[in-house]
C-alpha cells in the first residue's frame, strides 16, 4: 500500500508537467467507476481541463479524454455520462466552528444565503407552526438583516410576537444583535435585568433588542438539545454542507466528547465530511499562562484518519489580545503581548502547528512582533503557522509573513456582515479583507468563512463575493475582487496545504482522493452574478457518492 502511495504522487506530480493527458497507475484492476464527456477542472499547479477522470477505491487513478479513460473500463465499472457538465474538486473551507454548528442544527432556522425577509418570515412561521407551545424558535447567526433584497428592516418585538405567539424566539445576527419577542424576553427574565446591553424604549420596556455581549447571555439561555441530538443533528449538518459543495472543514474547537463521536461516526462509515480539528489551546489571562506552559510540551497533533484529524492548535491562544470587528480602538496592553509570546515561544520550541485569531491592524501588528521576536530563538518556517480572519491586514504584513514562511487565511464574512463592517468602519471597509492585494503578495493563502455564528457557510456564495464583491442580496461591499480561477484555487488547493492535506486533497489529480462535485453550470463561463447560483448536481467523497441530486438521497461511506 505504502509503494502504491508513492506511485500515485509520483503520477500526481507528472500530470502537474504534462497536462491532462491520460496518466494511470499500473493496470492491477479495472477503475470501480468513471466519469466521462465532462469538463474536469483539476485545478493542478496548471490549472489543467480534462474530459474524464477514473476512480478506484477512495482515490483518482487517471485523469484524460473520454476515449482514453472509457478504455480503462471493467465489466464492473460504473459508469457516469457527465454530458458536458463540469466538474470541481470538492471545496475545503480552511476554518469553521462545525461541531459546535452541529449541536444545534436542526433546532434551528437558518436563515444561511436567503436573500428575501419575505422568505425568512415563512421560515419562521413554518417553525413556530410545527412547534409545540413553548418551544423555543431559534437560529444562532449566519444571516443579517442587511442579506435582505426586499426588505433590510430589522426585526421587531412585536413582528415576532405575530410570527410566534405561543413559542419564544431568538433571532440572533453574528455576535452584535440579536431580535426576541416577548415570550423570549420573559422566559430569558431580561424584563427584570439591567445590563446595558438590553435596549429600552422611552418607558424602560426591554424592545427585545440585544446588542454584542448580550447576544451571547441570551442564546445560553435557550435550552440545549438533548445528547441524544448530537449525533442526528451533526449528521443531518454535514448532509447539507455535502449538498451546498463542501467535503472538508477546518473546525475550530473540537471539544473531546464531540471529537470522540467524530471518530465513532468514521470507523462506522458515517462521517461524510472531512473534518481537520484546529484543537483549542490557550490562555484566558496572566495567571493561566504559568498553567499551561508546562502542557505544551506535552500536546500531540495528527492523532486520526482521513476523515477526522487533529492538525492544529488554535485559535484564540492569549485571551487578552482578542478582537473583533465591533472594536474602533485596541484594547491591548504592553504587558499583553509579553504573555502571548511566552506561549508562543513555547508552541515553536514545540515544533507545534497554530493557528491564532486577528482580524484588525492593532492585533496583526502586535501578532507579527511577538512572532518575528520568537523566530529568532525558534524557526517557525514549515509549521504551518497561520493568521486568520486578517480583515485589516495590509501590504507590509504580507510580506513579513512571507519571510516567515506563513499562511493567510482569509475569511468571507463579509457575504453577510459587509453592511455592518461598513457602518463602523466606513470607506475602509471596502478593502477589508484587501483580497486582490493578498493574492498579488504571492503568499500562501486560502478561504474560510467562520461560520455558523459569523458567516453562512455556502463556499459558492464565498466565490461569488470573491469575484463580484457582493454580499449576499447583492450589496457592493468589496473592491479588492479576484479572478474566479484564483478564488478556486484559494477554495481548494491551497486549503488542502492549510491542514497538511496537499498530497491528497485540493485537485483532480492520480494519487489524490477522488472528492469532486458535479456542477449543474460551469463555474468558469457562468455569468459572475449566476455563481451564487451555482448548486453541485453530485458530490463525492473518497468516492463514494454522498449527495446525488438525481436521487436527492444521501449515503454513509
Amino acid at each position: 500500500m505504502k509503494h502504491f502511495y508513492w506511485k500515485m504522487l509520483v503520477l500526481a506530480a507528472l500530470f502537474a508537467i504534462t497536462g491532462p493527458s491520460i496518466l494511470i497507475h499500473g493496470q492491477q484492476a479495472a477503475p470501480d467507476l468513471i466519469l466521462t464527456n465532462g469538463k474536469i477542472i483539476t485545478v493542478d499547479e496548471r490549472f489543467a481541463i480534462a474530459q474524464a477522470v477514473a476512480v478506484r477505491a477512495d482515490r483518482v487513478v487517471a485523469v484524460g479524454t473520454s476515449p482514453e479513460i472509457s478504455r480503462l473500463a471493467g465489466p464492473a465499472t460504473r459508469r457516469i455520462d457527465l454530458k458536458g457538465k463540469a466538474v470541481v474538486p470538492g471545496l475545503i473551507d480552511n476554518h469553521t466552528h462545525f461541531m459546535r454548528g452541529g449541536e444545534t442544527w436542526t433546532a434551528e432556522v437558518r436563515l444561511d444565503g436567503v436573500d428575501s425577509r419575505r422568505q425568512a418570515v415563512e421560515m419562521l412561521r413554518a417553525k413556530a407552526g410545527a412547534a409545540t407551545p413553548g418551544q423555543w424558535i431559534y437560529t444562532l447567526g449566519g444571516w443579517s438583516h442587511h442579506q435582505f433584497a426586499d426588505d433590510k428592516k430589522p426585526f421587531t418585538r412585536d413582528e415576532l410576537d405575530q410570527i410566534a405567539p405561543a413559542n419564544p424566539v431568538v433571532l440572533q445576527e453574528a455576535y452584535y444583535r440579536s431580535y426576541l419577542n416577548s415570550r423570549a424576553i420573559q422566559a430569558a427574565g431580561l424584563d427584570t435585568m439591567t445590563d446595558k446591553w438590553i435596549v429600552r424604549d422611552a418607558s424602560g420596556k426591554p424592545t427585545g433588542v440585544i446588542e454584542q455581549d448580550g447576544t451571547r447571555a441570551v442564546a445560553a439561555k435557550i435550552p440545549a438539545p438533548s445528547r441524544e441530538n448530537f449525533q442526528s443533528s451533526s449528521l443531518a449538518m454535514i448532509k447539507d454542507w455535502n449538498r451546498a459543495g463542501l467535503t472538508a472543514v477546518g473546525s475550530s474547537g473540537c471539544p473531546n466528547d464531540q471529537l470522540e463521536s467524530y471518530r465513532q461516526w468514521a470507523r462506522q462509515g458515517q462521517l461524510n465530511m472531512r473534518v481537520f480539528c484546529i484543537l483549542a489551546f490557550g490562555a484566558a489571562d496572566a495567571q493561566a499562562v504559568d498553567r499551561v506552559l508546562p502542557e505544551i510540551a506535552r500536546l500531540k497533533l495528527f492523532q486520526g484518519d482521513d476523515y477526522i484529524n487533529t492538525t492544529v492548535y488554535g485559535e484564540q491562544v492569549y485571551g487578552p489580545v482578542n478582537d473583533n470587528m465591533l472594536d474602533v480602538k485596541p484594547a491591548q496592553k504592553p504587558e499583553d503581548w509579553v504573555q502571548l509570546g511566552r506561549i508562543l515561544r513555547e508552541m515553536a520550541k514545540a515544533r507545534l502547528p497554530l493557528h491564532v485569531h486577528t482580524t484588525l491592524t492593532a492585533s496583526i501588528e502586535g501578532f507579527l512582533n511577538s512572532i518575528e521576536e520568537v523566530n529568532k530563538e525558534y524557526p517557525i518556517r514549515n509549521l504551518r503557522w497561520a493568521l486568520i480572519h486578517l480583515d485589516q491586514i495590509n501590504a507590509s504584513h504580507l510580506e513579513r509573513m512571507k519571510k516567515l514562511g506563513m499562511y493567510a487565511a482569509v475569511h468571507a464574512r463579509p457575504t453577510i456582515l459587509g453592511a455592518l463592517f461598513n457602518e463602523i468602519h466606513g470607506e475602509r471597509s471596502y478593502d477589508m479583507p484587501p483580497l486582490k492585494l493578498v493574492q498579488d503578495s504571492g503568499i500562501t493563502w486560502g478561504f474560510g468563512t467562520d461560520a455558523t455564528v459569523v458567516d453562512q457557510f455556502r463556499p459558492f456564495t464565498t466565490l461569488y463575493w470573491a469575484v463580484t464583491g457582493k454580499m449576499v442580496g447583492g450589496a457592493k461591499v468589496l473592491r479588492q475582487t479576484i479572478s474566479r480561477e484564483d478564488a478556486l484555487i484559494a477554495h481548494t488547493r491551497k486549503n488542502a496545504y492549510f491542514h497538511f492535506q496537499e498530497n491528497n486533497l485540493g485537485s483532480i489529480q492520480p494519487g489524490k482522493m477522488a472528492d469532486l462535485l458535479v456542477l449543474d453550470r460551469d463555474y468558469l463561463t457562468v455569468p459572475a452574478e449566476q455563481i451564487k447560483d451555482i448548486k453541485p448536481v453530485m458530490t463525492m467523497v473518497g468516492g463514494k457518492i454522498v449527495y446525488d441530486a438525481a436521487s436527492t438521497q444521501t449515503s454513509s461511506r
